[in-house]
């Protein structure tokens, strides 16, 4: 008896469901990411709606792991245009992230560490789904901020140079 195989999705509609939906670009300005997780997260149906029309914010959001279990908050996800009230959620609810037992013991541990921080970096779909990159991350100092954007423009002006020389 042959085996059904499941057609795969055409490249467009893979790119559709993978996609990039909200970078938090200053966490890498004020802080030194050391490294991430890949988190899936717990929503309600018109929350992941809201989130593929681009309504997320994580520039304020952060990440504490309570009683074994780690949780988002203060990302604000706006209403869906579409749901009409049936769902008067609070934009900035916490939402509970679903990782392994190991990584949440790993981000109890940073988190329990004096001087780092647990922060989203990117939201972003995979295969439909919503994920939230997190990250451990220390925060820099004022000089240290001095001395990435010194860096940046040195780079830049590298560039400039290689580009007047062609």
């Amino acid at each position: 008896m042959a085996t059904k195989t499941r057609p795969k999705a055409a490249p467009d509609r893979q790119h559709a469901l993978d996609a990039t939906l909200t970078v938090n670009r200053r966490a890498s300005y004020d802080y030194e990411l050391l490294k991430s997780y890949d988190a899936g997260i717990v929503l309600a149906g018109p929350e992941i709606k809201a989130i593929r029309e681009g309504k997320a914010n994580i520039r304020e959001a952060y990440v504490r792991v309570e009683r074994g279990e780690a949780f988002v908050m203060n990302m604000h996800i706006a209403r869906y245009s579409a749901s009409a009230g049936f769902s008067e959620m609070e934009p900035t609810r916490r939402r509970k992230l679903l990782l392994h037992k190991a990584q949440i013991d790993e981000l109890a541990a940073a988190q329990d560490q004096k001087g780092l921080t647990l922060i989203p970096t990117r939201l972003h779909l995979v295969r439909g789904k919503a994920k939230l990159e997190v990250a451990v991350a220390r925060g820099k100092r004022q000089y240290d901020k001095r001395e990435a954007i010194a860096k940046r423009e040195a780079d830049r002006e590298v560039q400039r140079a290689g580009r007047q020389a062609r």
